[in-house]
């Protein structure tokens, strides 16, 4: 059991890879925008009140994402709950490619600390998961029927995945520098749930029909947190800091005379530690199976799995978070508002380019978001949002046309890329409203500390005076 659990964890970077940017929530003030973009506001002066919180009504986003003759195996396996890579072809080493990025706000809380300076602070916990992989056909289909190998062949495994998931606890801080200029700063505590990472880098697949036997030889690297089944269990899901880590992000938004709004930001950049009992060891050896059909079936996958854990060894080792650098500039003309977005990995293949077109009447706004992706993905997103200055709750999705597909069970057809997206959250603001100081006998920021600098004017203000 420990071995196929084993096989499930390391194939699990190459078959299920999640992705969710929820890019139609950037620049509409939401919690979800405020902590995403550390320079963001979250509150409105004469309208919001001075808190702000999903009360652990997670903020939900998956989104998934297949490109290559895989894409019909993932189909299979999501409508119909299926392995089957029967009518994948093999012989030509074409490749596959997934990306993944989950990210789930479990709670958030946020509060109006400052009228000067429109400082606001705020906590959040939330669990990420970045992945990505590139494998060929012949990875699916060797697990499924290795029967329809008839010669030897090389390299036909090479293939590269990672997939890492942790818990993220975070403070964030933001200020108005002057009237059109904000900075904000995202500080985080980390701690790992699970970590793979793969690497083949020569492969082999050998026939020998006088003895009727198939051997498959591998040499690469793997690293993970784990490499049997028994060192899951629950208490891995929860944060308990065994493997720590650290983050930070930073951001800025500029609001120009004519409207233009700009918003740049690096996020999640940093490091986790993964404790002594994890795995780093390098692999080189072959399994060898009879192929004869009066013998018991053999198990490809246990033979695999053996030469793995005959190469096991324990360290502790070091991971980058997956860091983005974003830009987004936007111009508001009446009830439409376009916004421009590109996204790029710092350390990992992959990045994205959005135009995000909403329509907003009232309390009431909708957007499409055609996107590409750096991987060669194109996405059509949309979203639906019902939001007042103390309520929120948004509906959306990254991937409508295949989202829709995958509803629909329709994996019959090996046309295109697989993919599927959701996301939702709510939000609720309580308190006192926060006022303009000539319409209130009480504002955070006005009276005995009228006079004080902010934080980013001190930063400045230093640096101005050592020029």
């Amino acid at each position: 059991m420990a071995k196929r659990y084993l096989l499930i964890c390391f194939f699990s970077i190459t078959f299920s890879q999640l992705q969710a940017q929820q890019y139609g929530l950037f620049n509409t003030k939401t919690l979800f925008d405020a902590f995403e973009n550390p320079a963001q506001k979250a509150f409105l002066l004469d309208s919001s009140r001075q808190y702000a919180s999903n009360f652990l009504l997670p903020y939900f986003g998956l989104n998934a994402a297949n490109r290559g003759d895989g894409s019909f195996t993932g189909r299979k396996l999501i409508s119909d709950g299926v392995y089957d890579a029967t009518g994948v072809p093999i012989g030509n080493n074409d490749r596959n490619k997934l990306i993944h990025n989950s990210n789930i706000y479990l709670l958030t809380f946020r509060m109006f600390q400052s009228y000067k300076f429109h400082q606001e602070i705020g906590f959040s916990w939330q669990v990420r998961s970045d992945a990505f992989a590139d494998y060929t056909n012949e990875t699916l289909v060797i697990f499924n029927d290795y029967n329809r190998f008839s010669s030897s062949q090389t390299g036909l495994f090479n293939g590269n995945g990672y997939g890492q998931s942790y818990h993220q606890f975070s403070l964030n801080f933001r200020e108005n520098y002057n009237k059109r200029l904000a900075f904000g700063v995202k500080v985080s505590l980390l701690s790992g749930i699970t970590y793979n990472k793969a690497e083949i880098t020569n492969s082999n697949l050998t026939i020998d029909p006088i003895a009727n036997q198939l051997s498959v030889g591998l040499t690469g690297t793997y690293k993970a947190s784990f490499l049997r089944g028994d060192e899951i269990s629950s208490k891995t899901f929860f944060p308990n800091f065994k493997n720590p880590g650290l983050s930070i992000g930073m951001g800025t938004t500029y609001t120009a005379k004519s409207g233009v709004f700009i918003m740049s930001s690096i996020k999640d950049l940093g490091f986790i530690k993964w404790n002594k009992d994890s795995h780093s060891f390098f692999v080189s050896d072959v399994a060898t199976i009879n192929r004869d059909p009066l013998e018991p079936e053999p198990d490809l996958q246990e033979r695999i799995l053996d030469i793995f854990e005959v190469a096991d060894r324990k360290n502790s080792f070091y991971t980058a978070t997956n860091a983005k650098a974003d830009f987004l500039i936007s111009k508001k003309y009446d009830f439409y508002t376009p916004s421009f977005i590109i996204s790029k990995n710092l350390f990992y293949q992959g990045g994205d380019v959005v135009l995000v077109n909403n329509f907003k009447y009232n309390d009431l706004s909708l957007s499409l978001s055609p996107a590409y992706n750096m991987l060669g993905f194109m996405q059509l997103g949309t979203q639906g949002m019902y939001q007042t200055p103390n309520f929120e709750f948004f509906l959306g999705t990254d991937n409508l046309l295949k989202s829709a597909s995958i509803a629909k069970k329709t994996a019959a057809t090996n046309l295109g890329y697989t993919g599927a997206s959701f996301y939702m959250g709510l939000g609720i603001k309580f308190g006192y409203i926060v006022e303009h100081p000539q319409n209130s006998s009480y504002m955070p920021g006005v009276g005995d500390d009228a006079d004080k600098k902010g934080f980013f004017s001190k930063i400045f203000g230093v640096f101005k005076k050592k020029k």
